[in-house]
């Protein structure tokens, strides 16, 4: 702690100050977090709490850090970081320092066991739309993490969703539900021209292919091929 108060001390404000401000970004993150649907809350937005009333240099990373630290030992909350990923389409232009900053956002990730999670946290009203993220990514990312709207929704279909059913009894709007998993950044969607015209693609955005919820993936697709390579030599 000593270290952490040599390091406050360079910005000239009082530690009640720092204190208000670190409390303004962990209400921020968690209210935010809940109420748009576990959306990627961009680091621009926290750093704007910090800087509308403080112009010191790297002021805005030392709350960040601190707010992050207790959202961990506090509420047992990882506020994880995510590099917003391009479209592999686009991925050939070299971003500047600028871009790269403003594709920074953060993510809150529950640090408890999963058992504890599932039995005390998980919300049964809103578990299928879970499920539903987990079907469209492991679909995509069998496909090599990219692919074109129509066979997604050939996919999709096959599981008994259609683009044209606004009121299925789990999901509601099916194109909704798919939409949201775009604002989420669990897939990212492009619209690329060529020769017969544009052609919608859906990619793996980062928030999929984020360490934790890839090896998720990888785990459980690979669980399918083996049962799958067991059924046909039984």
């Amino acid at each position: 702690m000593a270290s952490s108060s040599m390091d406050f001390s360079q910005f000239g404000i009082s530690m009640e100050e720092k204190d208000k401000l670190v409390e303004e970004i962990i209400r921020y993150m968690l209210f935010k977090t809940h109420g748009h649907s576990g959306c990627p809350i961009k680091r621009d937005e926290l750093t704007h709490l910090v800087t509308k009333n403080y112009k010191q240099r790297n002021l805005p990373t030392f709350v960040i850090n601190e707010a992050k630290e207790k959202l961990s030992s506090i509420f047992g909350y990882e506020m994880r970081e995510l590099q917003r990923s391009l479209p592999s389409s686009k991925t050939q232009a070299m971003p500047s320092q600028q871009s790269v900053a403003d594709a920074k956002s953060y993510v809150l990730i529950s640090q408890l066991p999963s058992d504890v999670y599932e039995k005390y946290v998980v919300d049964v009203n809103t578990a299928h739309l879970s499920g539903f993220t987990f079907a469209v990514v492991s679909v995509v990312f069998l496909a090599g993490g990219k692919m074109p709207e129509e066979s997604l929704w050939s996919q999709l279909k096959k599981m008994g969703l259609s683009a044209d059913d606004k009121s299925h009894a789990v999901l509601g709007n099916i194109q909704q539900a798919l939409e949201l998993l775009v604002q989420q950044r669990y897939l990212q969607k492009n619209k690329v021209s060529g020769p017969e015209g544009n052609i919608v693609y859906y990619e793996l955005a980062e928030r999929a292919l984020d360490g934790p919820i890839r090896d998720k993936i990888k785990e459980y697709t690979s669980q399918i091929v083996r049962d799958n390579i067991s059924t046909a030599a039984a």
